[in-house]
């Protein structure tokens, strides 16, 4: 299922970390109803992780 999930990340020009961060922080503010909305709500301004540095 992750690598499912990873590809169809790639197909539609997604981050896969960007989306799984951003998801797993707003798991419990998205509506279920909506899960491919993800993109054109959240893609221009996603939640990041303080654990994310660039060295």
């Amino acid at each position: 299922m992750l690598q499912s999930l990873l590809v169809t990340c790639r197909l539609q020009g997604i981050n896969p970390y960007t989306y799984l961060v951003d998801v797993l922080q707003r798991v419990s503010q998205h509506p279920a109803s909506q899960p491919r909305l993800w993109k054109t709500k959240f893609g221009d301004n996603p939640l990041t992780s303080d654990l994310m540095q660039t060295y």
